[in-house]
């Protein structure tokens, strides 16, 4: 947690961007993994964290504008609590901790929502992923469940996104430990990283680290040779000689900030020639969008010079032609990166991608585009000092993709794909950073970089 002034300050300024009525907040409540008292892992909401900072369950908060007062909503614990998870501290405490005065049982939330509602004042509230919480808020509000979405507060979920998108210098110091975390997660993953290993070796090893200096793990592991698949969370592979493996991992660390890197890895540190070449193409990529992030470009044009980089290289392979600007204005990179350059990071590893990707990675000015490949880029806005985001670029070589494209004609001015078919067995590799928007460009998201040249990465197996 942070001081209680960060939170009281936080939800002052909420006040003031939201301006009139009830704004109501509701924490997360345990989950059952197969039966009532079988839990998984709880996480509080991440909204919640940053406005109230409470990583308790069943806890709702009220913002009440109009009257100036904010209730915290809970029930003491019992002595059943008590005995099964230790001494707890009261409701009245755990609100004193992040400045809250008022705390009411979590019944009285019902009549505090009625009231409001009764008085013809609007009652905002975020939109609720968990099916709790859309019941719940079915049962405060009257309505039907079916109509809770179309009830979510625009003006809330705009205050809250431009709230939590531009991260404070103790959040960056956050991430930075997540990052740490990180960092030690991908230097196991690339020692461990052996002809005969198992991926489920190494995916449950990073796994526990992550669990043993944070939170756990940000995000589900993707670690595995078949790196074309973009969200591969299948460990089931041995490791073989002349295959990569490529990791996406990331931790979460223990004031729930998210770290999330790729590195791709020849299995024992031995690359070929062809793997070398791929690898290089998408390291510029990444080192070029990273020498490129600024306050005031769009993330869009960072993705799309990202994209200029990863066609010219592939030109020099044979692999793609003709003119770079018809070729990107086509789409053609898009067979080669299916997905976007990079997407918000902060509480959340896909940051805030509950309230709507779209209202998180663009706005009026900035739309997001409906071309393949293009349309995929989560976070395509007008860069401003205090954002962090994911750089990630890569090349893939999918076969099915691949047949698609030939048999439907697409692209085929800009793309060789008879000098594919000696690549259709080659996987993919993706290489990832995370960055912090600054005043005149952006730094990197923690204290180290990890091994990332070619070079690099055979020392780290090696050594």
């Amino acid at each position: 947690m942070f001081s209680k002034e960060t939170y009281i300050k936080r939800r002052q300024e909420l006040k003031r961007k939201v301006g009139s009525g009830a704004v109501v907040l509701l924490g997360n409540s345990e989950a059952a993994m197969n039966y009532i008292g079988n839990d998984y892992t709880f996480r509080q909401d991440s909204s919640f964290i940053y406005y109230v900072g409470l990583n308790t369950p069943d806890l709702a908060y009220i913002l009440d504008i109009d009257n100036d007062k904010e209730y915290l909503f809970g029930d003491e614990p019992t002595i059943d609590d008590i005995i099964w998870m230790g001494n707890l501290p009261s409701l009245k405490e755990r609100a004193a901790e992040v400045g809250i005065n008022a705390t009411e049982p979590s019944a009285g939330l019902s009549k505090r929502v009625s009231d409001a509602l009764k008085s013809n004042r609007k009652v905002h509230y975020l939109n609720p992923y968990r099916y709790r919480n859309q019941i719940l808020l079915s049962e405060l509000l009257g309505i039907k469940i079916q109509e809770v979405s179309s009830g979510v507060s625009p003006v809330l979920t705009k205050a809250v996104i431009e709230m939590r998108l531009i991260k404070s210098q103790e959040e960056i110091r956050e991430l930075e430990n997540a990052g740490s975390i990180g960092y030690a997660m991908h230097i196991v993953a690339m020692k461990m990283c052996r002809p005969c290993m198992s991926e489920r070796d190494i995916a449950g090893a990073i796994e526990g680290l992550a669990i043993s200096e944070g939170n756990g793990v940000s995000f589900p592991t993707i670690l595995s040779m078949n790196g074309q698949t973009l969200h591969n969370h299948d460990h089931s592979g041995i490791l073989a000689t002349g295959r990569l493996m490529l990791c996406d991992a990331g931790s979460e660390n223990l004031n729930h900030y998210a770290s999330d890197f790729t590195r791709t890895t020849a299995v024992g540190g031995k690359y070929s020639t062809k793997q070398i070449t791929i690898h290089n193409i998408v390291l510029q990529a990444v080192n070029e969008s990273i020498k490129m992030a600024r306050p005031g470009i769009t993330y869009k044009s960072v993705h799309r010079n990202a994209y200029r980089i990863i066609f010219e290289g592939l030109r020099e392979l044979g692999l793609t032609r003709g003119d770079s600007e018809a070729a990107l204005e086509a789409g053609a990179p898009a067979l080669f990166m299916p997905h976007g350059l990079g997407h918000a990071l902060g509480l959340d590893v896909h940051d805030m991608e509950n309230l709507g990707e779209t209202l998180v990675g663009y706005d009026e000015k900035i739309q997001r585009d409906t071309q393949f490949g293009y349309r995929s880029l989560r976070f395509g806005k007008r860069l401003a000092e205090g954002h962090v985001l994911t750089v990630e670029p890569g090349i893939y070589f999918i076969p099915q993709l691949i047949d698609k494209w030939r048999a439907e004609n697409i692209c085929s001015n800009f793309i060789n794909f008879d000098r594919l078919e000696s690549y259709r067995d080659f996987g993919g590799i993706r290489l990832e950073d995370n960055i912090a928007i600054t005043a005149n460009g952006c730094r990197p998201v923690y204290e180290k970089r990890l091994p990332i040249t070619v070079d690099e990465i055979i020392e780290a197996v090696e050594n």
